[in-house]
């Protein structure tokens, strides 16, 4: 698996960006994927997961939920983050990552292969 997030950039709060994840060796294999993000200073955290194979099931962060939307392209292998409404607080590098599991999870040790990550920086 190699994964490549893209999407990332310069954003004014209110905001959307939509970032990218691609597997280009096209073997997900049925696992959940999921976006974490990391500030500067901060500890890697759960931003939201989705399941790969069959009826999407998503989960979500409390503090994204009802402006971020995760999807999923099996044809082109790729996973989406739509981020609306964006916050300051929402500035982090986000990563994206695929799971142990094919259900959707918040922990990071749930997940076994990293992307590179893309930076998203929101100005107030």
């Amino acid at each position: 698996v190699q994964l490549q997030a893209s999407g990332g950039g310069l954003v004014q709060a209110g905001g959307s960006l939509r970032l990218s994840c691609a597997d280009s060796r096209r073997t997900f294999s049925n696992n959940a994927v999921g976006w974490f993000r990391q500030a500067p200073g901060k500890e890697r955290e759960f931003v939201a997961s989705i399941s790969w194979a069959g009826r999407s099931s998503t989960v979500y962060a409390d503090n994204v939920q009802g402006r971020f939307t995760i999807s999923r392209d099996n044809a082109k292998n790729t996973v989406y983050l739509q981020m609306n409404s964006l916050k300051p607080e929402d500035t982090a590098t986000y990563y994206c990552a695929v799971s142990r599991y094919s259900y959707p999870g918040r922990g990071l040790t749930d997940y076994k292969y990293w992307g590179q990550g893309t930076q998203v920086t929101v100005s107030s």
